[in-house]
């Protein structure tokens, strides 16, 4: 027997993905993930022989598995086009059949915040006043629009070179209310790094009373915290088994990986705020595989 697959278009699939709904099938999955129920292996990368990318990532459960693919694509701005295309495909975890397909890039953009909400749940007591979110690309709109949902009266300051790229993103965003600043505010208490900087881009010193969040740098050879900030801080990680192959930002301080901990483990172990926080995101599978979890009952619910 043949049943219809729901395909869902990038509209479709962020209303499939609410921000408060995606940021609890998070928490679970962090538990999940990290005490074995879900696999998530190292992503497999292929190069195209024009220079572009390939990313296969697929993760498992009891109750679903996905396969995610993204293509990463750098000449297709030149043509009017997303750099970054794909789609992620659910799977049902009892009988294999196939249960619908997402749009590849906005649920990276989605899990991505989430994550980062996430860290603000487990660390920051679930409170935000003054986010300073910094760069002003996609990550960056999907960081602003996670924190007026999950955060409605926290200020938001967009901390960005390029003010036109900015103002992009204020007209991209007419019903949140945004600051562009070329400095993060004093009072700033979380700072969101969302750019693909090779080299530190924030050097204040590390403070007890401000989150930083590192998402941004996805290699090693990148970082947008600089050493001496991340070295004075205390380290959490989305996925500590990457995060020595991946995460820029800690590998360029030289951090001691024995130190570094899950963020899972703040569910049940809450962090020495008398310490600077460091959350550093690098993604995986496995928050695909939430964001399909949630997903799944989106569509059961519709």
């Amino acid at each position: 027997m043949h049943h219809p697959i729901a395909v869902l278009d990038a509209h479709a699939t962020a209303a499939a993905l609410p921000y408060p709904a995606l940021t609890d099938a998070l928490a679970q999955a962090a538990l999940d993930y990290h005490h074995g129920h879900i696999h998530a292996p190292t992503r497999q990368s292929v190069d195209y022989p024009t220079g572009a990318t390939l990313l296969s990532m697929p993760s498992t459960a009891n109750d679903i598995g996905i396969h995610k693919l993204v293509n990463i694509m750098p000449q297709n701005p030149q043509a009017g086009l997303a750099t970054i295309q794909g789609l992620v495909c659910a799977y049902d975890g009892e009988n294999g059949l196939p249960l619908f397909v997402l749009d590849g890039p906005t649920v990276t953009e989605r899990r991505t915040a989430a994550v980062s909400m996430l860290g603000i749940r487990l660390l920051w007591q679930n409170s935000c006043q003054h986010a300073a979110i910094l760069g002003a690309g996609v990550q960056a709109q999907g960081h602003a629009q996670a924190l007026h949902a999950l955060y409605p009266q926290c200020r938001i300051s967009i901390v960005a070179r390029n003010p036109a790229k900015a103002r992009v993103l204020q007209e991209a965003l007419p019903h949140i209310t945004l600051t562009i600043v070329t400095e993060v505010p004093e009072d700033a208490d979380v700072v969101i790094g969302t750019t693909s900087s090779e080299t530190p881009i924030y050097h204040h010193p590390a403070r007890a009373d401000r989150l930083l969040i590192g998402m941004g740098a996805y290699r090693h050879d990148m970082a947008e915290f600089s050493a001496d900030t991340v070295q004075a801080s205390l380290h959490y990680i989305d996925d500590k088994t990457s995060g020595p192959h991946e995460a820029g930002d800690l590998l360029q301080a030289h951090v001691n990986w024995d130190l570094v901990q899950p963020i899972a483990l703040a569910q049940h172990q809450p962090p020495n705020r008398s310490r600077p926080l460091f959350y550093k995101s690098i993604g995986c599978a496995a928050w695909d595989l939430a964001a399909a979890r949630c997903a799944r009952l989106h569509l059961k619910s519709a």
